[in-house]
């Protein structure tokens, strides 16, 4: 599905406000976007069993929503409490002192040791990397993790400035630096859906 919005649409990007007249794709709708969970779960199932010595750690901010909807998947397909926390990066970022306005950092809660756990970090988009490599930094100073996976819920592939990539994908776009890439929830934006911003030239 495309739309195109005739007035100027608020976008948020990594570091910037932008406003542009943009064009809105829907790439993952709320059937699908169940669908793409629920394989990832089956995927971290394959790989961690039963959860027992295993992590997820979810980085704040959306990457927190992403772990909320697959540990609650995860805990009712497999019968098992899952353990997970969350991550705050905002003082590890590689361009925090560059910011016009000081970070409001967001809440981390791991109240546990991650020494020689599996962890799986979960970020809602990865895109350049920084974020993840932040996210790596700020998780060693709770331990020294047997083995460190990344999950995504979407990849833009095509714009790394780190060589980071992730372990398990649910949906893999690509796209222009010009675009952006939304995931947004029934909780936050009243539906379940991936939203694809490209700049609308006829605008």
């Amino acid at each position: 599905m495309v739309k195109f919005l005739n007035k100027i649409e608020l976008i948020f990007g990594a570091n910037k406000l932008y406003l542009s007249p943009m064009e809105k794709q829907v790439i993952l709708n709320s059937k699908h976007f169940e669908l793409t969970l629920n394989r990832l779960c089956y995927q971290l199932i394959e790989s961690h069993n039963d959860f027992s010595n295993s992590v997820l750690i979810g980085l704040q901010p959306r990457g927190v929503k992403v772990l909320d909807r697959l540990k609650a998947m995860l805990e009712n397909i497999t019968g098992h409490s899952i353990a997970c926390g969350t991550l705050d990066i905002t003082f590890y970022r590689d361009d925090f002192r560059r910011r016009e306005r000081p970070p409001i950092p967001s809440a981390t809660n791991i109240d546990f040791s991650i020494e020689n756990k599996r962890i799986v970090l979960i970020d809602d988009v990865l895109y350049t990397g920084r974020t993840i490599r932040s996210g790596l930094d700020a998780l060693l100073a709770f331990g020294r993790p047997s083995e460190v996976e990344l999950l995504t819920l979407v990849d833009r592939r095509f714009k790394r400035h780190l060589p980071i990539q992730a372990d398990y994908v649910g949906k893999t776009v690509d796209t222009l630096i010009s675009e952006r890439v939304s995931v947004e929830w029934k909780e936050i934006e009243g539906e379940d859906k991936v939203v694809l911003y490209t700049p609308n030239n006829n605008g």
